[in-house]
Order: structure tokens, then C-alpha cells, then sequence
């Protein structure tokens, strides 16, 4: 089987989120427009199979996130965000069910309280998509270590399209590292003569 790192969670999550935010967003036009538009019946299969689909990514999302949950490396504030993550999730993945299976009693027309219900899931969603963003990108789960920005190898060229902006931080980034080496040099050098004249 092909290895991801740190599992499948990642690779789950982006079919879940964007089938149902198409589900809850076909919904929302579906009621917009008049109920004798041509439309209707197309808006209504792509609504229902992308709110059915996407749950079916979600609970295989859920269980990838479980693994996850159970299996990656962390600290105390990497777990309390971890924590926070999947329990919105699980929050989330329990209202998009009920609201797949309500769905398939609907014939075509919506109820409102259906549509308001979705509009939730749908907050719900996002919420649950930037708490796990935060959990990766801001406290690094599930991630390999990046190598370091500084000391050798830190200077190297870059393709000819860069933009000019990225070319002079670059640039400042280099001047800055390699001015510190050299007082760091100068300072070494300044100890080491002022050791030899007390002598």
C-alpha cells in the first residue's frame, strides 16, 4: 500500500470537504430559484448525491482522523488542539449523517428547517476544516521537520520566474546571515587577541 505521512486523514478530508460544501451550496440554490425552473431536477440530483458521497468521505475522514488522533506526535497544546479538532468533527460528521438520510425522504422540494439545519453543517464544516488547519499549520501535526532556514547550505539559487519581492527577502536574508557570521568571526578573533596581549 502507498505510505502517507502521517496516514490517509489528509488525503480524505479534502474530497469530504468539498463535496459537501457543493452539497450545502446546490441546496441553497435549488430553494433560491423558482420551483418551475428547468434546473430543479439537475439541482436536486447533484445536491443529494454530493451531500451522499461527501458523508460517505466524511465517515472514512472520521476514521483516517481517528487513527491520527491516536498515532502522531504531540504535546500538551498540539493534543488540546487536537482534541478541540475532533470533537467539532465528530459534531459535524453526526449532522451530515442525520441530514443524508433526511434528505432521501425529500422527493424535490427542500423543507426549510432542512435548509437551515444544512446552512449549520455547513459552519460546522468550516469550522472544523480551519481547526484542523490550525492543528497542522500552526502547531505542525502530522508533519516531517523542515530543515532550517540559517547556517550552511541557507543560500541557493532560485528559478528564473521568481517573483522580484522574493528575490531581494532572499537576498536580505543572505546579507543578514552572512553578516553575522562574520562578526561572530570578528568577535572570536577580537577574543582570541585580547587573550594574547594579557599574556
Amino acid at each position: 500500500m502507498i505510505e502517507i505521512i502521517p496516514n490517509w486523514h489528509p488525503v480524505f478530508v479534502h474530497f469530504t470537504i468539498a463535496l459537501l460544501s457543493l452539497a450545502v451550496i446546490f441546496y441553497l440554490i435549488k430553494a433560491i430559484l423558482p420551483a418551475k425552473n428547468e434546473y430543479q431536477a439537475n439541482l436536486n440530483i447533484l445536491a443529494k448525491s454530493n451531500l451522499m458521497i461527501g458523508t460517505g468521505f466524511a465517515i472514512m475522514t472520521a476514521i483516517a482522523g481517528w487513527f491520527a488522533y491516536n498515532s502522531v506526535t504531540h504535546d500538551t497544546p498540539s493534543h488540546l488542539a487536537m482534541t478541540e479538532h475532533r470533537n467539532w468533527a465528530l459534531l459535524t460528521l453526526g449532522i451530515f449523517i442525520v441530514l443524508a438520510l433526511w434528505s432521501l425522504l425529500q422527493k424535490h422540494k427542500a423543507n426549510p428547517i432542512f435548509l437551515l439545519a444544512l446552512l449549520v453543517a455547513g459552519g460546522l464544516l468550516a469550522t472544523t476544516g480551519w481547526l484542523g488547519g490550525e492543528a497542522v499549520y500552526r502547531y505542525g501535526l502530522g508533519v516531517k521537520s523542515i530543515p532550517n532556514s540559517s547556517g550552511e547550505g541557507h543560500a541557493h539559487q532560485h528559478e528564473e520566474g521568481e517573483d522580484n519581492d522574493e528575490k531581494t527577502a532572499n537576498k536580505v536574508a543572505t546579507d543578514q546571515h552572512d553578516k553575522s557570521s562574520s562578526e561572530t568571526k570578528h568577535d572570536e578573533t577580537a577574543h582570541q587577541h585580547n587573550d594574547s596581549t594579557s599574556n
